[in-house]
């Protein structure tokens, strides 16, 4: 039988690497929060899952068109998502009474993505767009771009 013969010299340099390969990574341990990927198109809002649990939440919002810019906007309500008041055009009136909105993104184009991250409380939101195009008299929100979200 042959054995195979280790140098002692190289020891030392493996016995580094495995300690360095079983230790944690800086930037995984300092992660915090959940990230949510959201796609955006004609004529939905589709978040990746439903709920998830309060605190700092990121969305990484992608518009995937196929033609319209679109906007991503987070608003806490009890409201159904179809109920939102809006204005003669169709849009939400985002000063409306039962509604706060958290923060928004406006104007992302067909085929990019962007962040947005918040702090949410427990409760019922609505993630929407609600970009009303006047030439071709669509309001976003009205077309379907809605969608009821939940933080626990």
């Amino acid at each position: 039988m042959r054995h195979l013969r280790f140098p002692a010299v190289l020891l030392p340099s493996l016995l580094l690497v495995l300690a360095s390969c079983s230790a944690a990574s800086p930037s995984a341990s300092a992660v915090t929060g959940t990230t949510i990927d959201v796609a955006l198109q004609e004529w939905a809002v589709i978040p990746a899952v439903a709920s998830t649990a309060a605190g700092e939440v990121t969305f990484h919002i992608t518009n995937d068109g196929p033609a319209d810019v679109h906007e991503f906007v987070v608003m806490k309500t009890d409201l159904d998502p179809a109920d939102l008041p809006t204005a003669a055009d169709g849009s939400v009136d985002e000063a409306g009474g039962e509604m706060e909105v958290i923060d928004e993104i406006e104007d992302i184009p067909v085929g990019e993505s962007m962040d947005l991250t918040v702090t949410l409380a427990a409760g019922s939101y609505i993630l929407l767009c609600n970009i009303y195009t006047a030439d071709e008299d669509e309001a976003h929100y009205e077309m379907g771009m809605r969608t009821a979200f939940t933080v626990e």
